[in-house]
């Protein structure tokens, strides 16, 4: 506070609306978490008032009356201790006021009424001390004690801060999209036939072995399959990476890999969409130009059809998607057109020619950049240039409210840089010369080396993004098990930033002021997210000390509770966005208990490659690209014995059908008890649990059983 004394109009002005309401404008402003609740006038109540102030790490607070008779008063500033704000009470005299207590930089207040309306606001922290860590529940418990009472004064607080729906009000919801659609029928079918359900996992999951050892057996009659399932490997070990540094996600790996099959399958699009552009131009398709002015433009715009096209069926889904689920997806669909081409080009290859091929290892931080030896250039991969953009437009559409419309600057100056690395490697290939500018501008971007790290940043920045927006949605969202560590660290933080916020000068430019309090905030932002981190990551430990099921209970429950945070957040106060929190929250009370499609698509577009291959002639080409790789490869497979095309055709399916089923989270682990009793229905549950994309978490969950059950010590118990 400044060292002459704040008068309490001035304050009160600033926070309420009147006496007894905060302002919506105020709360609105850094989109603080309202609770209103009732509690006597008592010590327990200013205790919970110092709690409150030591759990965002303050020492002082400024605390005055609020009604209009005491407005020329100055406000007083005291120690955040019970003793310290019982004797400014008391010095007011007998008779019970309306008074505030808020922190120095006005983030978070709690008004005290005269009577036993109470309302706390500011972040998250701050009003768990008042109502509990489930926000949510509190304010449903005051909108039911309102209710119930039929208080009017309880009624309005409660329609004021959205606890209760005002009367009249539409609460009918729009229907569902496609996919939600789906989702609710699929979850209704596992609720009304759990042995329907069983049985068809159990399926899947016998024909992903059946498609594995057809696989194998395609891999036998053609020499070129085991590289291009090394191909696949190496796809999937990057998305593997990306899904698990992508903390926040929202997305299972699941849906990822059935974007990569579409992304996979928009090569025969693709390749047409360039020969219309092609002939548009009056340009040869297979003219070397055609690669770098035909290939860039099309193919960095045209990589996002799968993107266009889960849009289009579950656009209400993508109104819950966090920062990094734009960057998981764009990734996946860039994946899956580059495993197209390296597969189209490995199977026919000329061995004479040289063909760049994916690289990496198991060690190698996001895998599968092509490079060119001899001119020291690297191409970091679609899947990673694809990523890119996706990782700058979701931190655009996510964080838009938070930082303003500069940030959609991002994902053009990330698309011209996708470009610029696509340009000169398909330069290259065909043996054209870039310009000076173009050359000068790649070597200053590192020839391509610095995009791996590029998305590293932004998707570290995505993840600090979707923890900030998802602590916003903390009035609605069920809180994790426990408590959350590191909550000493994150005080700290937090209160540092309001002694920086409130000593900084009144007459400080706006562009110096919007960076001191950007510099204030970061070190809040780093420890609340790597607390949300560490708290998650506690809970998959005590969830799998508690064997498979439990560990795969926790993975849904987070994955789902991420999504109905980003979908609070992102709605902002839009309810048709928000999917059930009593769901969520009796799911989340479940796991609290346990711890204490495309083949035909394919041979459609081969069909359709099939019809122009012997109108055009590819000819010789020094660089790749959709269009010719794709009639080569057209070439190649109707040139080849009718047996050879057959398991081509079997090793296609059998690839597809893995990467397109068999990968989510297993709902039912198998009992080994009940083997005896009932073999059929145990082999069944293997089977469902067991497919070959699902081997990796059955894995975690066997080292699972690994950990001492006093692993669960670790959630200290927080209700």
């Amino acid at each position: 506070m400044d060292q002459q004394a704040m008068l309490t109009r001035d304050l009160v002005l600033r926070i309420c609306a009147t006496a007894t309401e905060f302002d919506l404008d105020w709360i609105e402003f850094d989109r603080k978490i309202v609770a209103p609740f009732t509690a006597a006038r008592d010590t327990s109540l200013i205790e919970r008032i110092t709690a409150a102030a030591a759990a965002v790490g303050v020492d002082h607070v400024l605390i005055c009356r609020t009604r209009s008779e005491y407005a020329y008063e100055p406000v007083i500033q005291v120690r955040a201790a019970t003793s310290s704000l019982i004797g400014v009470i008391r010095s007011w005299g007998d008779t019970p006021t309306d008074f505030l207590v808020c922190l120095e930089d006005l983030s978070a207040a709690v008004l005290v009424t005269a009577d036993e309306l109470t309302v706390a606001a500011g972040p998250a922290d701050y009003v768990a001390a008042f109502v509990g860590d489930d926000i949510g529940r509190a304010r449903a418990e005051f909108a039911e004690t309102a209710h119930t009472r039929n208080d009017p004064e309880l009624l309005q607080a409660a329609v004021r801060y959205g606890c209760l729906d005002p009367a009249g009000r539409d609460k009918r919801k729009p229907r569902g999209d496609v996919g939600e659609r789906v989702s609710a029928w699929g979850e209704a079918l596992r609720d009304r036939s759990p042995r329907s359900v069983a049985r068809a996992r159990a399926v899947r999951g016998a024909w992903g072995w059946i498609a594995l050892l057809l696989l194998a057996l395609a891999a036998l009659v053609v020499p070129a399959i085991p590289t291009a399932l090394t191909a696949v490997a190496l796809t999937v070990w990057l998305l593997a990476q990306l899904a698990w540094l992508a903390r926040s996600r929202t997305l299972s790996f699941a849906a990822l890999l059935r974007l990569t099959v579409l992304g996979a399958l928009a090569l025969g699009p693709i390749a047409f969409l360039e020969l219309a552009v092609a002939a548009l131009l009056r340009l040869d398709p297979f003219d070397p130009l055609a690669s770098v002015a035909v290939a860039v433009p099309v193919e960095e715009v045209a990589k996002f059809l799968p993107f266009l096209v889960f849009w289009l069926v579950a656009r209400r889904r993508m109104r819950r998607f966090a920062a990094v689920d734009y960057l998981l997806a764009a990734a996946a669909c860039g994946a899956g057109f580059q495993l197209a081409e390296t597969v189209a080009t490995v199977l026919s290859a000329d061995e004479t020619a040289f063909h760049p091929l994916p690289q990496g290892g198991a060690f190698t931080l996001f895998p599968g950049w092509l490079e060119i030896p001899w001119a020291d250039i690297r191409f970091s991969g679609h899947a990673v240039t694809t990523g890119l953009v996706g990782a700058t437009l979701g931190i655009a559409v996510v964080g838009r409210r938070l930082y303003g419309a500069k940030l959609w600057l991002l994902p053009p100056l990330a698309l011209g840089a996708a470009a610029l690395e696509h340009l000169t490697f398909n330069a290259l290939l065909a043996g054209l010369e870039p310009t000076a500018l173009t050359a000068t501008v790649f070597a200053l971007y590192g020839n391509g080396a610095a995009t791996r790290w590029l998305l590293l940043l932004f998707l570290v920045c995505g993840v600090l993004l979707d923890y900030r927006m998802q602590r916003l949605a903390a009035h609605t969202t069920p809180p994790l098990p426990g408590k959350a560590p590191l909550r000493r660290l994150a005080a700290q933080a937090y209160g540092r930033a309001v002694w920086y916020r409130s000593h900084l000068p009144g007459d400080i430019a706006p562009l110096f002021r919007r960076i001191a309090l950007a510099w204030a905030r970061l070190p809040v932002t780093l420890v609340e997210a790597a607390a949300a981190i560490l708290h998650e990551y506690t809970v998959q430990l005590a969830a799998a000390s508690r064997g498979p099921t439990a560990l795969c209970t926790g993975w849904r429950v987070l994955r789902r509770r991420r999504e109905h945070a980003m979908g609070v957040a992102r709605a902002a106060g839009q309810p048709t966005r928000v999917p059930d929190r009593d769901k969520l929250a009796a799911e989340a009370d479940g796991l609290l208990v346990r711890l204490g499609l495309a083949t035909p698509a394919a041979l459609a577009v081969c069909a359709a490659a099939a019809a122009v291959v012997d109108s055009l002639d590819p000819g010789v080409l020094g660089g790749a690209y959709a269009l010719p790789t794709l009639l080569a490869v057209t070439a190649w497979f109707t040139a080849l014995p009718t047996a050879d095309a057959v398991w081509v055709l079997v090793g296609a399916g059998a690839l597809v059908s893995l990467l397109a089923s068999g990968w989510s989270v297993p709902r039912d682990q198998p009992n080994p008890r009940r083997f005896l009793r009932t073999p059929r229905a145990t082999i069944g549950a293997v089977l469902g649990a067991a497919a070959p994309g699902q081997l990796p978490y059955a894995a975690v969950g066997m080292l699972g059983l690994l950990l001492p059950k006093s692993t669960a010590r670790l959630l200290v118990r927080s209700r």
